[in-house]
């Protein structure tokens, strides 16, 4: 009779954490339609017409959100474009699906110095070299992007409103 309670508390351990294990979903590839977009598209921008690599990048994110690799590329035609803040948050969208994923820290990094935000961009060169204990060439990359700074800009010249009586 004293026993009962631990046999009733052991069982249900048991149940719970065999149903925890059955409700798990096996990682299951990325659909080979979206790999295929995807390499249309690095086609694409390997020929120079970036808005047909861009719409392919963005059709294999569509067709399987879980294409990590269309992410970083599509991150990097935002990058090329001049759009560091869209870039960024590519890169998170990636960065999102595989933590450790070193071209999307890297990438992120760099678009994070074109944004002027160095301080965070120096905390991905620290996740890169922890991730690369023998060093890595993205850690070496970013870390010179870091050290050139970022991009200065010049305040464009304000007219001042016309004296209105």
């Amino acid at each position: 009779m004293r026993s009962l309670p631990l046999v009733v508390a052991a069982g249900l351990a048991l149940v719970s954490i065999s149903t925890s294990l059955q409700g798990q979903r096996a990682v299951s590839p990325v659909d080979t339609r979206s790999l295929q977009l995807l390499a249309d598209g690095r086609a694409a921008r390997a020929a120079g017409n970036m808005d047909a690599a861009v719409d392919a990048f963005e059709t294999a994110v569509a067709v399987d959100p879980r294409n990590r690799a269309a992410f970083v590329a599509l991150a990097d035609a935002a990058e090329a474009r001049g759009l560091p803040g869209k870039a960024i948050r590519l890169y998170r969208e990636a960065l999102l699906l595989e933590p450790n994923d070193v071209a999307a820290l890297a990438g992120q990094g760099e678009a994070l110095v074109a944004k002027g935000a160095v301080k965070r961009a120096r905390e991905n060169l620290a996740r890169i070299r922890t991730i690369c204990k023998k060093g890595c060439g993205e850690a070496t990359q970013l870390a010179a992007v870091i050290a050139k700074g970022p991009p200065i800009t010049t305040a464009q010249a304000v007219t001042p409103p016309a004296n209105r009586p």
